[in-house]
């Protein structure tokens, strides 16, 4: 029979190929000859394709001992974010637990599902943050994707699987010279943070009438990703063209980590533990019962339930088990978040005044005012880049004119004076912590031409020293 390598060897008319039967009269096919066997052109052909392709590689297996444990995760996370420890805590175990399960994959003995996580918290609080940081630690591809500008498929926006594209745009930056099945497999063990996620819940927990398609369109187009699926994904982005091949990109392996504000959910959560009153003072009760529990206090509490009231459906709810909601930010959180982390705020305008040969500094008491604009303002640590900017900005416009050398210290009165009438009625009394009335400092040059500011004071010993 054909096919057969002895048979076509004891063959005594016409060779015939020994793998796909091929006679060598019926079209001169060009054959080699072996011990007792034939192999045609076409045949030899497919065969140096097949080793000309990337070679078959399993998931590499990553040594534990060389993963940074949970300890280590939230010790690095505390270098740039303040507070939030149990979303730390919740994170750091999480990543570690991803760990395993790829190295689990190499000896599978019992199956390992994968826990995705949803964080909620106010605006400002550092959950993109976190995703950006923990991203810096890891030997795995991670990616950073925006619900709101998903769209159900065949409607304007971005398809859900431009989420998984990034991704492996990813894997191809961190190992360039690897081949497409090498990036894939790396791609396929990756993390994914979809941020924004409480701005695609639907209007009411009740279904829609009408097709929601950036809404709970894009929620049920999220199911099968989050779970587990091969995907099909556009090589280059954009839509879904017939003629188009796309990449099968497997997600049973992919961590997916969801964040959102998800405003008004503190309220749904106390309406389910009955923290309400009945009388002419129920609103000034309940205002004292929210000084008493803070926001975080009460999402701690939160359920699945609560999540489907607010607007997220429930197959989706089920595919997020992990909840960690973060604390929102107090006046010395942000007083820390100022000089305290390795980017903060203060550091990064020193380092741009010490360019134009200036030593940049700033009072407690400045800090202070600074963190209490930002507080009342209510967007949390991104306020603080806006106030401190708009403090500086006649510095930064004057200082490389005068090209003069020397420090420049700010003081609670000059948060004052730019921001007199502002948000914060300021007490009238002197800040303890800055100087006296009286006092006064030139700003230092080999020869000093104007008069700088009032009650200019360093930073206390106990504190560290945020000129450096």
């Amino acid at each position: 029979m054909p096919g057969n390598g002895e048979d076509s060897g004891k063959y005594s008319g016409n060779p015939r190929c020994s793998f796909c039967g091929e006679e060598q009269a019926a079209r001169n096919v060009r054959m080699i000859k072996g011990p007792g066997i034939y192999i045609c052109e076409e045949c030899v052909n497919i065969c140096k394709e097949l080793l000309d392709g990337p070679k078959f590689q399993a998931v590499p297996k990553i040594a534990l001992g060389e993963v940074p444990t949970p300890r280590e995760v939230v010790k690095y996370l505390d270098e740039y974010v303040i507070k939030q420890s149990f979303a730390k805590k919740v994170i750091a175990v999480a990543v570690y637990n991803h760990y395993k399960r790829i190295n689990h994959l190499a000896t599978p003995t019992v199956e390992i599902q994968k826990s995705n996580i949803l964080l909620i918290g106010p605006t400002g609080v550092g959950k993109t943050l976190l995703a950006q940081k923990i991203a810096a630690i890891l030997d795995v591809p991670f990616a950073i994707a925006d619900a709101t500008t998903l769209t159900e498929a065949g409607y304007v926006g971005e398809d859900v699987e431009n989420i998984l594209l990034r991704l492996y745009q990813v894997a191809q930056t961190q190992s360039p010279n690897a081949n497409h099945a090498e990036v894939l497999a790396r791609t396929e063990r990756g993390i994914i943070y979809i941020d924004e996620l409480d701005k695609i819940a639907r209007k009411s927990e009740n279904p829609s009438i009408t097709r929601d398609v950036s809404g709970e369109g894009v929620q049920q187009a999220l199911l099968k990703i989050l779970e587990g699926t091969v995907a099909n994904v556009p090589p280059h982005g954009g839509r879904k063209h017939p003629q188009d091949e796309f990449l099968q990109i497997c997600t049973n392996n992919i961590l997916f980590i969801c964040g959102g504000t998800f405003d008004g959910m503190e309220k749904i959560v106390e309406r389910r533990l009955g923290h309400r009153t009945i009388g002419f003072r129920a609103n000034q009760t309940e205002r004292g019962q929210d000084q008493k529990k803070s926001r975080y206090e009460i999402l701690q509490h939160i359920e699945p339930d609560d999540l489907i009231k607010f607007g997220l459906i429930p197959e989706l709810v089920g595919r997020l088990p992990v909840t960690a909601p973060l604390e929102e930010l107090d006046e010395d959180a942000l007083v820390e978040i100022l000089y305290k982390p390795t980017n903060a705020l203060v550091k990064q305008y020193q380092y741009l005044f010490r360019e134009d040969n200036v030593e940049l500094k700033f009072t407690r008491g400045a800090l202070k005012r600074i963190a209490q604009l930002s507080k009342n303002l209510g967007t949390g640590a991104r306020g603080l880049r806006s106030i401190t900017e708009k403090l500086l900005l006649d510095f930064m416009f004057d200082l490389p004119t005068k090209r003069e050398h020397g420090t420049l210290t700010i003081d609670a009165k000059d948060v004052n004076k730019v921001f007199a009438g502002s948000i914060v009625p300021f007490a009238a009394s002197e800040d303890e912590d800055d100087a006296e009335p009286g006092e006064s400092m030139q700003l230092a040059s080999p020869e000093p031409r104007i008069q700088k500011r009032e009650g200019q004071l360093e930073l206390p010993k106990i504190e560290p020293d945020i000129a450096r």
